[in-house]
């Protein structure tokens, strides 16, 4: 939501200023404009991406504008479906909880968890961890190495998606500018036409150079360090699996598992130790 009234603050206050400054607000419609610096930005973002990643940036920024981040409820709502889950096991023993990772939206424990059913990525790697540690004879460390490795991939994976985006956004001054040249082309080929038709051309041309510079700095170089700061906060959420899970197959109690992962929280997110044990205890504060 943040990226919406992001947007519309940045469009009316250029919009605001300009016509403060008595612009004429019909100027800055020039459709060759558009088309030239909107065609030259696509066709340069396919030169430079496979299928695959268009679809995941496809996918990421309509995720960026509907995301909401994990606050302090939805960690402490994971690690009480943690603690129960380890509980379950330290009381009927460990393949108790295979039902619960077989069918995770069926389970008892995990169903009261929507948000975190609803997270396909952090539900299979919990799930898939949790099914190596069931079969049995993997050590703690080579069960560390599996995790990182996978969280080093999810991470591997999604770079990419806001690289290419920052370097649309890098590019679109220099398309502004292609534009821009394109403008002057026009114009020096009118320049018979008199004053006024000159003065419109050079408008129009400078609003290229204008879309560019503000389609970079004022939205999609910081659309993309949105996406950038929201792969951060999952790939945090897959850590704090991560350790919550290590600790328990190193022999830890759940109390202290959930305890340990919680201190990997953003300290913005993080639950105090007395908020994890009453909420875990279902107890009121």
């Amino acid at each position: 939501m943040l990226i919406i009234v992001g947007f519309v603050v940045v469009t009316a206050s250029v919009v605001v200023g300009f016509t403060m400054a008595g612009g004429n607000l019909v100027l800055l419609i020039q459709p060759s404009e558009f088309v030239t610096i909107g065609g030259a930005a696509l066709g340069s973002l396919l030169i430079s991406s496979d299928m695959g990643l268009i679809k995941k940036m496809m996918g990421a920024i309509p995720a960026a504008i509907t995301a909401k981040h994990y606050e302090k409820q939805d960690y402490l709502e994971l690690l009480k479906s943690l603690n129960d889950l380890f509980l379950l096991a330290q009381r009927d023993g460990v393949l108790a909880i295979e039902p619960h990772v077989e069918k995770p939206d069926e389970s008892d424990i995990l169903s009261k968890n929507p948000k975190f059913l609803a997270n396909t990525v952090a539900l299979t790697f919990f799930c898939d961890t949790l099914k190596v540690m069931l079969s049995g004879g993997v050590p703690p460390h080579e069960l560390e190495n599996l995790i990182d490795n996978e969280i080093e991939t999810f991470k591997v994976e999604n770079e990419p998606v806001v690289a290419n985006l920052t370097k649309v956004a890098d590019a679109l001054p220099g398309l502004g500018i292609v534009a821009a040249v394109l403008g002057i082309i026009v114009t020096m080929a009118s320049i018979s036409d008199g004053p006024e038709a000159v003065g419109h051309h050079v408008a129009a041309a400078l609003v290229g150079t204008f879309l560019g510079v503000l389609l970079s700095y004022g939205f999609m170089n910081p659309l993309a360090t949105n996406i950038e700061h929201h792969i951060h906060v999952k790939t945090r959420y897959l850590e704090t699996i991560k350790t919550c899970l290590l600790a328990y197959a190193k022999g830890n109690p759940p109390i202290v598992a959930v305890e340990m992962a919680r201190r990997t929280i953003y300290s913005d997110y993080r639950p105090t130790f007395v908020e994890l044990e009453n909420f875990v205890r279902g107890k009121s504060e």
